[in-house]
């Protein structure tokens, strides 16, 4: 997996600008905005909220904080005692036949996990930490990884492997050495848990901001949205949006690529050929969580625009913005769901 989520991780998620208009800045004292922030699965968080109570906010973020750092010790890859730390040395142990038991919780996402791997036919697919720590090497070093290694980081990869108990909480990985990476989705679901504490405390206006990936509550008092400018690579035609109650996540490879041989390749590992993608893509997915945001977009750069269309149909998200770079030209594409 990646390096606990940061910036450097298999899909990395683009800066989202949160723009907060001049009119916003001036207001009176008692209706400014608040913001927290606090280091998380290696980058920054942000919680900012629109109430006039300081101490009862700071109260909310610290739990919505707490609950980032619980996440993070159930998918963190550098941490040898979490949750996903132990089901992937499990492979070692279990000869491929051993159920090993995880929290109900785990075990939720991990059936969603599986559920959009079998929907794009492995282009997402969260067993592919073998070949993410082997790129992360070639891309210091700028160079190939040998055909060889690069085969062996393939034979631990496959979301077959990976095989959900059909009664029980319990998982089995059926191959030597695999090693699971939940970069895809672990930031998008832990800005869905924050949200939920602030709202436990009636903090409805509010914005979770997971290093890039949005989790949005209701509007500003007074306003109709939060709005939102998407960061990364710029068009033209991509819009500023006016967001409440839903999820925006970016993936792509426009500050992460490296040079080999000449040619250009993406931190984005696709799962099918164990090394970056050779294209320049940025998307961006509007949808109704941070786990199905930030899992759609990771799947939807790897899928392109086309083949992504009938998945985001089936999650019912709002609208995607893909950006592809050739020839020096960039073209943009826009999904709208119809409903």
């Amino acid at each position: 997996m990646t390096p606990r989520l940061n910036m450097a991780s298999l899909h990395l998620k683009l800066r989202i600008i949160i723009l907060l208009l001049p009119l916003f800045l001036l207001r009176a004292k008692e209706n400014q905005y608040l913001t927290f922030s606090e280091k998380c699965m290696g980058t920054e968080f942000k919680i900012i909220i629109d109430d006039a109570n300081e101490s009862h906010c700071k109260l909310a973020a610290n739990q919505a904080f707490e609950e980032a750092h619980r996440l993070d010790l159930m998918f963190s890859d550098y941490l040898s005692n979490s949750e996903a730390s132990t089901l992937s040395a499990s492979s070692y142990t279990n000869q491929g036949n051993q159920f090993q038991e995880v929290s109900s919780e785990f075990f939720k996402i991990l059936k969603f996990c599986q559920s959009l791997s079998v929907k794009t036919n492995g282009k997402f697919d969260i067993s592919v930490g073998p070949a993410s720590r082997l790129w992360r090497i070639a891309r210091f070093r700028k160079t190939m990884p040998k055909a060889s290694k690069i085969a062996n980081a393939l034979s631990r990869i496959g979301y077959t492997k990976i095989i959900l108990h059909p009664v029980e909480s319990k998982v089995c990985l059926n191959q030597e050495g695999m090693l699971l990476d939940f970069g895809s989705i672990a930031k998008g679901y832990a800005g869905d848990q924050m949200l939920l504490i602030l709202k436990k405390h009636g903090l409805i206006h509010s914005l979770i901001d997971t290093g890039g990936d949005l989790v949005i509550g209701q509007a500003p008092r007074g306003k109709t949205g939060w709005r939102v400018k998407i960061g990364g690579d710029k068009h033209p035609e991509l819009p500023t949006l006016n967001l409440s109650n839903c999820a925006v996540a970016t993936s792509g490879d426009i500050e992460q690529f490296v040079t080999i041989d000449g040619k250009i390749y993406s931190h984005i590992i696709d799962p099918s050929s164990g090394i970056g993608i050779n294209e320049r893509k940025q998307v961006t997915v509007i949808g109704e969580s941070g786990m199905v945001a930030d899992s759609m977009a990771s799947a939807a750069l790897i899928c392109g625009p086309n083949y992504s269309e009938k998945i985001l149909a089936q999650y019912e998200i709002e609208s995607a913005f893909f950006i592809t770079q050739q020839n020096g030209s960039k073209r943009l594409d826009q999904y709208k769901c119809k409903r």
